[in-house]
């Protein structure tokens, strides 16, 4: 029960800190550290991550930096996408759903150490020239142009954040985030709001699917859930005073390590 509170603390943590990986956290603790099946250990996963997301975006929603209607149209598709990752995860070897997350897992600390321009100021409004991003906001009102391109780019958005969240029980902000980044002209306080957001109701629809499909969660699965939201809490406190890239550095050196080992375990 410590053990189940200690790694549900750090992966609240690190979803409070950065807005993305924290389900890349908790499959492997849970898997690795507590002895769960990986499709025992996606619905507990997702569970966790989504009702600390949840926490982080209603913080968000109060400094009016979520994205909602970008969130909800996202979440929306991956709502619809969702079952067709769990229908994959029931029907895949359990060696290769650990060498699938392994193989994601190197990809995000890829993702992680790659130095990226950081955009100056406080504001939620981006500097890119119009046109430059797919989804642009509005200087003057502050929200999204809604263009056709804008809307195809989100809904694709959230439905491979779908299928990739219920497949290996992960909330997709690791997609999200850097998408965002990429995509839109959304500064970064911005795009973690939105990402929890988005995390928060998606782990809900990869919840009830895995119900659904017969999966429980135990005692031990409780406590790791409520420690991650404490773990929220601290996060979305400590966010500013962390500097960004030793946050990185760290996240993306646990990742390659337990991603090694899970390959080893699969391989075992």
């Amino acid at each position: 029960m410590l053990l189940a509170g200690f790694f549900g603390v750090v992966m609240g943590l690190v979803l409070g800190l950065t807005g993305a990986g924290g389900g890349i956290l908790a499959v492997p603790a849970l898997v690795l550290g507590l002895g769960l099946t990986m499709t025992q250990a996606a619905p507990v996963a997702l569970f966790a991550v989504g009702s600390a997301a949840a926490v982080g975006a209603i913080d968000g929603l109060r400094h009016g930096l979520v994205r909602y209607r970008a969130a909800l149209l996202i979440a929306l598709l991956g709502a619809i996408f969702s079952p067709v990752g769990i229908f994959f995860a029931h029907q895949l070897p359990e060696k290769i759903l650990m060498i699938l997350f392994s193989l994601l897992m190197v990809m995000v600390a890829w993702r992680m150490l790659r130095r990226e321009r950081r955009e100056p100021g406080p504001s939620d409004h981006g500097h890119a020239n119009w046109g430059q991003k797919n989804c642009m906001l509005d200087q003057q009102t502050g929200r999204f142009s809604w263009t056709a391109k804008c809307t195809a780019t989100l809904a694709a958005l959230g439905a491979v954040t779908g299928v990739v969240s219920g497949l290996l029980g992960v909330g997709g902000g690791f997609l999200i985030v850097p998408a965002f980044k990429q995509l839109t002209d959304v500064q970064m306080r911005g795009i973690v709001a939105t990402s929890l957001m988005v995390i928060s109701l998606i782990s809900a629809i990869g919840v009830i699917g895995a119900f659904h499909a017969g999966v429980r969660i135990d005692g031990v699965g409780v406590v790791f859930i409520v420690a991650s939201i404490l773990g929220m809490v601290i996060g979305r406190k400590l966010c500013a005073r962390v500097p960004a890239r030793l946050l990185q550095i760290g996240f993306a050196s646990i990742c390659v390590m337990v991603a090694a080992y899970m390959l080893y375990r699969a391989g075992a």
